[in-house]
């Protein structure tokens, strides 16, 4: 998406967890894993092949009780949501729609996501062009391991996911880095509503959001580790969808979560015309 900078200043992240072991400790090969290159390799076909890319996206909508309209075989339907459940009705027929599953109506495949009474349909067309995302140099010195300090008053929250669709988080705890200044950043729990699983998840802001990042912050997976220990690896900081087409909504910058220092590793970004 935008050319790569390396005038990357160090950044000493001590990101310690608040309880009685030790800062977060920074790994110190400066080679990038397989698994990133891998990982970074794949979501760049999906974004250049899948249907529901974010770059062959054309709408998305609440599904209210007026329905969304979409053309199937040339002729027009509306897609509502019944008693919980999503609906194509058109040439005197009706029938129900799987959830959180691409279904190809003629030249449209559409997308219906989230739960009742938050559902959002999404339409997509054939893919635009796509190019690939841009990283900032990987970094060692910005990836962590140490523990979780879990909430003192456990909580929930309405956020959106990566690719805006609404879902009920839960506060899994907080991490604590040192980066120009000391941040306590919020991890949520945030469920999965294709998969039904979860995954830890922080969004934050930093010095670079707006200039080099995207605007509205980034989101990083907290990935578990043995010994009840976790990676906080910000070269894996990825955009949310709302930053590859304007379909999509954003999420909201969570409270407390913006870093006073500039995190330059992982997904950069330049706005498209």
């Amino acid at each position: 998406m935008f050319p790569t900078l390396r005038g990357c200043r160090r950044l000493s992240l001590a990101a310690a967890i608040l309880v009685a072991t030790p800062d977060l400790v920074a790994q110190s090969s400066r080679a990038m894993p397989a698994e990133l290159s891998a990982e970074r390799a794949a979501f760049a076909a999906w974004l250049a092949q899948a249907p529901v890319s974010p770059y062959a996206a054309l709408s998305a909508a609440p599904l209210d009780p007026a329905g969304a309209p979409v053309e199937v075989n040339g002729h027009e339907a509306r897609i509502v949501e019944r008693d919980g459940t999503p609906w194509i009705v058109g040439d005197g027929r009706a029938r129900p729609l799987a959830r959180n599953r691409p279904m190809h109506l003629g030249p449209t495949t559409v997308l219906i996501s989230g739960e009742p009474p938050r559902s959002r349909v999404m339409l997509f067309g054939p893919a635009g062009s796509a190019p690939s995302p841009s990283y900032y140099d990987y970094d060692p010195g910005l990836v962590f391991a140490g523990a979780l300090t879990p909430p003192a008053v456990p909580s929930t929250e309405r956020v959106l996911t990566p690719d805006g669709v609404e879902v009920e988080a839960t506060l899994a705890g907080t991490v604590s880095v040192d980066a120009g200044g000391r941040s306590v950043l919020r991890v949520l729990r945030m469920p999965d509503p294709a998969t039904g699983e979860s995954s830890l998840e922080v969004y934050f802001r930093d010095a670079s959001s707006g200039a080099g990042s995207y605007p509205a912050g980034r989101f990083v997976t907290l990935a578990p580790l043995p010994n009840g220990r976790y990676r906080l690896d910000f070269n894996r900081a990825r955009n949310p969808f709302c930053a590859y087409n304007a379909a999509y909504p954003c999420p909201a910058p969570w409270r407390g979560n913006t870093l006073a220092a500039a995190i330059r590793a992982g997904e950069r970004y330049v706005a498209h015309p």
